[in-house]
């Protein structure tokens, strides 16, 4: 069988080799370079996408992200670029794919950053590519889903919960580390933007502690305020909802225990002066938190919620709730958290180079149907479950 396009994934950790792998069993990739400024993990990378594959698909090159000159000579080659490195590449990675005239995704993470991506929407659009960031789980997924409850009925209230979780918790934090430790602390800290009674609004990230509750194996959780989550969804969603808003799912404790740290500034960006050397008391976390929250043994998992409610055309309350619980794959040994970040951006490159996304910049849940990406990530064995409650 032929081949048609070629992808460039930029990062090659965890989440960037399972987009690469998913690429390569739905995308129709002849070729995927895997490109990170580390070429020993770039080349093991490819190495085992092509292993789980059974074909010399990927191939790793080294690439420092920053490198305009290089990120343009790899996109040239490229239909599609796909973003898994840290947030604060992806502003300039998209001016440089529509320069090359390549479709980009990314991972986001950052609103802010994803907002001035937006700004580049008129040179998308003359240079004719699809460029959509915040593709991952949280953001990425659950505005997806918030969007398809929005399109089916009058909604009220739209409330995502997420979390990646350890299948067996352990101290000290009940929590191992399923991606960045930055990503993680930038999610702790910072500003969450929601709609609330109608109007946009802007609160603190780690505030506002709920309980809840999953089927088993997961059980009893908390769940609380983070930024970024919800990404554009309070600007797409303004006017179609009174109420829009994301929190984090971790297990019980979590939330009293970081709360500590964040209180004693263990998670503060500015330096402080320790026996004469300048540190970064967020540095400091991320290194401890690195070593010390790994498990790597540990299997995880991952929960999503999305709850709408409303009413319907003929005036009854509605209630439809989108649910996940996604396992560790044995077979490919990628984790959930990899499995439902990387896939679902996989799924949207692969619709940009199918020509499936106009061109400009466009937020992930006006250009994706809800429905269609349940039935994709169904053929890759991750299950969402539809309940509609109405009376």
């Amino acid at each position: 069988m032929k081949h048609r396009f070629t992808y460039a994934v930029i990062g090659s950790g965890m989440q960037g080799t399972a987009e690469a792998y998913d690429l390569a069993r739905f995308g129709d990739a002849s070729r995927i370079y895997m490109a990170d400024i580390n070429k020993n993990l770039a080349e093991n990378s490819a190495q085992r996408v092509n292993k789980l594959v059974k074909r010399d698909v990927a191939k790793g090159v080294c690439l420092d992200a920053k490198n305009r000159s290089d990120v343009l000579k790899l996109l040239n080659q490229c239909d599609t670029c796909c973003a898994a490195a840290h947030y604060t590449l992806n502003f300039q990675l998209t001016e440089l794919a529509i320069e090359s005239g390549t479709h980009f995704c990314d991972l986001g993470g950052n609103t802010g950053v994803v907002l001035r991506q937006h700004e580049l929407s008129g040179k998308a659009v003359d240079r004719d590519v699809s460029v959509v960031p915040d593709c991952g789980l949280a953001p990425g997924l659950g505005n997806v889903l918030a969007a398809r409850a929005i399109s089916e009925f009058r909604c009220d209230s739209v409330q995502i919960r997420c979390g990646g979780l350890p299948q067996d918790p352990k101290p000290p934090l009940g929590y191992k580390i399923v991606f960045s430790p930055a990503g993680l602390t930038n999610e702790y800290t910072g500003i969450c933007t929601e709609i609330r009674d109608g109007d946009i609004v802007e609160v603190p990230a780690f505030t506002e502690l709920e309980s809840i509750s999953f089927p088993e194996p997961v059980g009893n959780c908390e769940a609380f305020l983070t930024s970024g989550g919800t990404s554009t969804g309070p600007w797409s969603f303004l006017g179609k909802t009174q109420n829009y808003g994301y929190k984090t799912v971790r297990y019980p404790g979590h939330y009293s225990l970081v709360k500590a740290m964040i209180d004693l500034g263990l998670l503060d960006t500015e330096p402080l002066d320790v026996k004469g050397l300048s540190i970064v008391p967020r540095d400091l976390f991320h290194e401890l938190i690195s070593s010390k929250l790994q498990f790597q043994d540990d299997k995880d998992l991952v929960v999503l919620r999305v709850t709408a409610n409303g009413k319907n055309d003929n005036g009854l309350s509605v209630r439809l709730i989108q649910e996940m619980i996604d396992f560790q794959d044995n077979d490919t040994g990628f984790s959930a958290m990899e499995r439902t970040t990387a896939y679902p951006a996989a799924i949207v490159a692969i619709m940009m180079t199918n020509r499936e996304i106009p061109s400009g910049v466009h937020a992930l849940e006006n250009v994706v149907d809800g429905r269609v990406m349940i039935k994709e990530l169904a053929k890759r064995g991750i299950d969402i479950s539809v309940n509609i409650q109405t009376g």
